[in-house]
């Protein structure tokens, strides 16, 4: 879905299940005009407030959140809001801002809360030409949620993320979980500043499946992931490649359960024996606040 394809109601994305064609997971993209704010339903969805660039309040149930947020994807791990389903929220910005709304339809109406930037776990996946980072800012282990499932994605130019690629289109117990998946993708511009670019590939991964894409891929493009193969995600040289991932399906239990693709899953088994890029990790989490120093307690009387 070209940047702009996906426009309405004024988000510069909006994706939803019944534009997706699907069940359960969402995206909007936000941009707010300086001292700008918009103010939704949640409805039958939780949702996740990231702040893609700048910084913003958040307020739902009664209270507001204030969102540090960053000056882009590539320069700093953000911190985040999470919504509950059945409520309504404001996000207001004084200086403006982009920011992402991952969603997933589900059934338990938990808090409102802050995600701080210093807990978010930031892996280093791979190795040689295939390291990535990953900003697991809504992993399974990493922030509890109903079923939403989120985490960032940034590849150094020439590098290839997604890969092996993999499927999570089928629904075993221990083995795979069945997972709609959306992409977002941000390119890094040239040092003149024209737009960069990247490619995606998503292909079958048996008779009941039908997605088929190979697509180059530019800032402000989706690319929905029914079911499929998927991968790689192919960063130009010159390019490094950011792309936020939303996910979320049917399972009793929420997990990333993946299962790679035969013909390339020997791949995988090579990294040990290779080093990651030195080119990452772009940004780290901020280190976490000292905690206060213990008051003073008096001593006996003498």
């Amino acid at each position: 879905m070209p940047d702009g394809s996906a426009a309405r109601d004024g988000y510069r994305c909006r994706i939803d299940p019944a534009t997706a064609g699907w069940t359960y997971t969402s995206l909007r993209i936000l941009d707010l005009a300086p001292g700008a704010s918009r103010t939704f339903d949640t409805g039958d969805s939780e949702w996740i407030v990231l702040p893609l660039s700048g910084s913003a309040h958040v307020t739902c149930d009664g209270r507001t959140l204030e969102l540090h947020g960053r000056p882009d994807v590539f320069s700093a791990v953000s911190d985040f809001a999470y919504l509950p389903r059945d409520g309504r929220a404001t996000v207001a910005s004084a200086a403006g801002g982009r920011f992402a709304l991952t969603g997933a339809r589900c059934e338990r109406r938990l808090a409102f809360r802050h995600g701080p930037a210093d807990r978010v776990p930031v892996e280093i996946r791979g190795a040689g030409s295939s390291t990535r980072q990953v900003n697991n800012f809504a992993g399974v282990d990493a922030f509890a949620t109903d079923r939403l499932i989120a985490v960032e994605v940034l590849t150094p130019a020439g590098n290839w993320s997604s890969y092996p690629p993999h499927r999570h289109d089928r629904e075993r117990p221990g083995e795979e979980s069945r997972l709609e998946e959306i992409y977002w993708f941000t390119i890094a511009d040239s040092p003149a500043g024209a737009p960069g670019t990247g490619y995606h590939r998503v292909y079958p991964s048996g008779e009941r499946t039908r997605s088929e894409v190979l697509a180059e891929v530019r800032t402000g493009d989706a690319v929905l992931v029914p079911d499929g193969y998927h991968g790689p995600s192919m960063a130009a040289p010159g390019y490094d490649m950011y792309y936020l991932n939303a996910m979320a399906g049917p399972g009793a239990a929420r997990a990333w359960l993946i299962c790679d693709d035969p013909a390339h899953a020997w791949v995988r088994r090579t990294w040990p024996g290779q080093a990651p890029d030195p080119r990452l990790p772009m940004c780290t989490a901020p280190a976490p606040a000292p905690a206060p120093a213990p008051a003073p307690t008096e001593g006996p009387e003498r």
